[in-house]
């Protein structure tokens, strides 16, 4: 009876699995994900978005004591007032809306426009406004929002929807005359609303082009640029005292005011403006100043104040800022940009680049950088309550960069500079800078590290400079009062490096957790533990997890659950996440600093979580997880153990056969132990044979419990819609030996796919292997090498180290040089002194013992792989007659970027997988190819009795 019964389940079960269909090309769009989400300050309402691949997102507000809901269909970019009363949020146009506008190329103000929703949370009431530009609220104050509209539409052509629904206006309506229809020019401000959300009364300010709340929400600050067709509007800088209503003029007339900047408690600012000639090609930016006892702005620092250096200005592109204490502002400078020469005639003079060998950077990233040079501002600082104004310009041509410490109240700043280093960063890949401290008043400077490979950062209370020597792996302490150098992990048992690193250069570090309160200790993280330093080397290192990571193999660290904490307290209770190195379980532990003990398991579950978000005001948290097998939802908790779960992604997952992921494991012929991921179809039925693909990088195994959406990737296996189909993916790790990049892909990737093969489900003659980029390198080596595979993809592969050693990465300028000497290609040596190994790892000199087909994807826009290398593979195989395609994407990046384009090639990829390796029929492009003719007309995706 017992195995009568036990049949008949399995029957039931056979059933259920073979009613289930297989994932098509169709069911990407309104595919889910969980998108931000977060919990209002007293911890009471949770809000998140859920996103579709290519649809309309959704936004849900939960309350979590009545669990009332709300759903807001199209929110996102959403925020909850400071007091917990309101949520506020951007409402997109319907997706279908924008597509159509798009086909019929409208112009930019006649596209769908985005509106913005306002939800009560006490009434559960949403107001809508339309055509809204942008929004904001004070970070800690509350009761205050505001907004501004879009560009009136031409009413000529269209009437728009009212701004305001369900409003009090205010009796007297500030700057309230209209703007003619179409009359602003794309200079002019448009309208802002201000609204008090308790008691429902609006402001009006037109043509406002910058604003921006104090953090207590008491000022706030416009500017309004007039318009041509209204001669009475104000222009200038206003702000208003949010709390007595009065406005105040800071500034009167026309110019550009911009980046609007409040001390900590809101009674000062500053701002750059200029007030320059309309037709001056070079404007002539200020500091403007202003305090509650002011009447109007002051310019606090123009061109010509004291400290100055010659032929410098403000930047209009500067940052401004207030240290914490508000005696000091920090804004930036730059030299004085050159006017254009208005006499030379564009056609009569020469259009080069001239590449020099004593160029600090190669022409290519002169050229990417141009304009972001341009902009680029160095530090300088004022003290605002000096009797004789004077400025300290912190930075420099040949100092550029520069950190504050203790949020600006500390008496130096930290400055680094790569200059004299520059050049060899094109074959080191690493920044060598020397260190400075600047004294904030005066500007003297004293140098306190030198030509380090690494990083450096101020404590967070000023008192030391802590920095990590790549070449040595030690951790350093400067002190700043005595300038006393300490090092911190000289000696330790353990490294704070990464011990598994396979490429050839120098290991990173960990990295740092946290400080303690003032700078006492810091917390830095070795490979599974968190240790202990004191800065000042007067109390030994202290493992803080009691090497219980390591002993366990969990990786734990520290979980920031509120942004605005800088310091840990003695004694005080965190939250760590973990991560077990042996199952690549996912969860969450606890501990109190310096406590040296184990710490406390508080879940650890075959899932993988986000990192959390706390209620700032209460014991809450939101956070999602998710596995490959369980759509990721979004969940609250207080204590972590006991969750509620919020959301409810991707239903019609259940109706598709999906599948499952598991960790394999196995010895290499060299001995290594290895592990990847094997997906398995939901009706896997060990009594068949599958077909295989393997997709690889270097090391996916962590991603064990990663949700793989389906979905048009950019370039990698889209794998659950081919285990979906009846495939099973294999992703092996991949460990590396310094000048054989080549054979460390042969070694770990075919020793797992025979290990694989052993099992009398796999069909080892219908294997292909997929990768892209480095991936793509590695398929390309082991067609050349073995004839094991079926049919091999190959997305932006090098072919020829020879050549690309000396090409470029054109998305950033760089020469690439430093991949094959330090980085990824892993060869370690020049091509001069090791020709040798770059030609053994290059798939292009071996070309002839290729006998897999093989698809190659080179784009023709390709920033990091040139597509030149994809064409000398083709070209090659072509010419030896070898089964070989191309996808050149015009236009598009190493990874696709284009969603057409995505979807395309996910349905090519099929094709031809089906083709080798389940004998399906061949589309017209393997066959026949699309002639050039037909670009645009035709896809050649239909199915043919023909053969490739």
């Amino acid at each position: 009876m017992h195995k009568k019964l036990t049949l008949l389940l399995l029957l039931f079960a056979s059933a259920a699995y073979a009613q289930k269909k297989p994932l098509d090309h169709s069911v990407y769009d309104t595919w889910e994900s969980v998108g931000s989400k977060q919990l209002s300050n007293n911890g009471m309402w949770a809000m998140y978005g859920i996103n579709q691949q290519e649809g309309d997102a959704n936004l849900y507000l939960n309350n979590l004591l009545n669990h009332s809901k709300l759903k807001v269909n199209r929110g996102t970019n959403a925020q909850f007032s400071a007091d917990s009363k309101y949520a506020v949020f951007t409402i997109k146009p319907f997706q279908k809306d924008i597509r159509q506008a798009k086909i019929k190329k409208k112009k930019a103000d006649d596209q769908p426009k985005d509106s913005l929703g306002i939800a009560n949370l006490t009434s559960m009431a949403v107001l809508k406004i339309a055509r809204v530009k942008s929004f904001k609220m004070p970070e800690k104050g509350f009761g205050f929002l505001a907004y501004q509209l879009e560009k009136p539409m031409d009413t000529a052509k269209k009437t728009p929807a009212p701004a305001t629904t369900d409003k009090k206006k205010d009796t007297e309506d500030f700057f309230a005359d209209d703007d003619p229809a179409g009359a602003s020019s794309k200079t002019e401000g448009t309208d802002l609303i201000f609204k008090n959300l308790n008691t429902g009364v609006e402001r009006t300010f037109k043509y406002v082009s910058e604003y921006a709340f104090s953090k207590n929400g008491k000022q706030f600050i416009f500017a309004c640029t007039g318009a041509k067709k209204d001669k009475t509007a104000p222009v200038g800088v206003f702000v208003l005292n949010t709390e007595k209503g009065t406005l105040k003029t800071l500034v009167k007339g026309k110019g550009t005011f911009k980046n609007f900047a409040f001390n900590e408690d809101g009674a000062y600012l500053a701002f750059v403006g200029e007030q320059s000639p309309e037709k001056a090609e070079i404007k002539t930016f200020n500091v403007y100043y202003n305090s509650l006892s002011l009447d109007t702005a002051q310019i606090l620092v123009d061109n010509a104040i004291p400290g100055m250096p010659a032929k410098w200005a403000v930047s209009g592109d500067s940052r401004v800022n207030f240290s914490k204490d508000g005696t000091k502002l920090f804004f930036g400078i730059a030299p004085v940009k050159t006017p254009k020469d208005t006499t030379l005639v564009d056609f009569e003079n020469a259009k080069l680049d001239i590449w020099g060998y004593k160029d600090d950077y190669l022409q290519p990233m002169q050229l990417k950088n141009a304009d972001k040079e341009a902009k680029r501002t160095y530090l300088t600082t004022i003290e605002i309550f000096n009797s004789e104004p004077r400025i300290v310009p912190l930075t420099d041509v040949k100092l550029p960069d520069a950190m504050l410490m203790n949020e600006g109240n500390a008496p130096f700043a930290l400055a680094s500079t790569d200059f004299g280093n520059r050049i060899q960063q094109q074959w080191t890949a690493s920044t060598i800078k020397d260190y400075y401290l600047v004294d904030v008043k005066t500007g003297a400077r004293k140098k306190i590290i030198e030509a380090l490979s690494g990083s450096a950062m101020a404590s967070p209370a000023g008192k030391y400079v802590l920095y990590f020597d790549k070449k040595t792996g030690i951790y350093s302490t400067y002190q700043v009062a005595t300038g006393k150098v300490t090092t911190l992990n000289n000696g330790l048992a353990v490294k704070l490096v990464d011990e598994e690193n396979d490429v050839p250069d120098d290991p990173s570090a960990y990295g740092v957790a946290a400080w303690t309160a003032d700078d006492k200790t810091v917390l830095i993280y070795d490979r599974y533990d968190i240790w202990e330093f004191s800065p000042d080397g007067k109390s030994p290192a202290k493992n803080m997890t009691n090497g219980f990571g390591r002993q366990n193999k969990l990786t734990f660290r520290y979980q920031k659950v509120d942004p605005e904490s800088r310091f840990l307290e003695k004694k005080q209770h965190i939250l760590m996440d973990a991560f077990n190195n042996n199952t690549k379980e996912n969860g969450f532990y606890k501990t109190n600093v310096g406590d040296q003990k184990n710490p406390e398991m508080i879940v650890m579950e075959k899932y993988k979580y986000s990192d959390l978000a706390k209620a700032k005001d209460a014991e809450m948290y939101i956070y999602d997880k998710g596995n490959y097998s369980v759509s990721p939802n979004v969940y609250v908790s207080k204590d972590l153990k006991t969750e509620i779960k919020l959301s409810n992604t991707n239903p019609q997952q259940q109706n598709y056969n999906w599948g499952t992921a598991e960790l394999v494991k196995w010895e290499t012929p060299k001995g290594y132990k290895s592990e990847g991921i094997l997906y398995k179809p939901e009706n896997f039925d060990p009594t068949k044979k599958y077909p295989m693909i393997v997709y690889f990088y270097e090391k996916l195994s962590d991603g064990l419990f990663s949700y793989q959406a389906p979905a048009p990737t950019p370039s990698r296996l889209n794998i659950s819609f081919f285990v979906s189909n009846g495939y099973l993916v294999f992703a092996p790790d991949i460990s590396y030996e310094t000048g054989y990049p080549g054979k460390s892909a042969e070694e770990f990737i075919n020793s797992g796919v025979e290990a694989l093969k052993k099992n009398p489900w796999v069909d080892g003659s219908k294997i292909g292997i997929q990768g892209q980029s480095w991936g793509g390198y590695q398929v390309a080596h082991l067609i050349t090498r073995t004839n094991m595979y079926a049919a091999a993809w190959a997305g932006a592969p090098v072919a020829n180290m020879t050549s690309a050693y000396g090409g470029m990465r054109w998305e950033s300028g760089m020469n690439r040089q430093f991949q094959y000497e330090k980085t990824q290609s892993r060869i370690g040596s020049t091509l001069w002194e090791k020709p040798e190994l770059y030609i053994e790892n290059s798939p292009l000199f071996f070309l002839p013992k290729v006998n897999t087909p093989l698809v190659i994807m080179a784009n023709d826009a390709d920033g990091a792989v040139p597509w030149y290398q994809g064409i000398e593979m083709f070209s090659g195989l072509r010419r030896l007659g070898k089964p070989v395609w191309m996808l050149n994407y015009n236009g598009e990046a190493h990874n696709l970027v284009q969603r057409q384009n995505r979807k395309d090639i996910q349905i090519r990829e099929q094709q031809f997988f089906d083709y080798y390796l389940k004998g399906a029929k061949a589309p017209a492009w393997m066959t026949s190819g699309i002639p050039a003719t037909e670009k645009g007309k035709t896809w050649g995706f239909e199915l043919t009795n023909d053969k490739p």
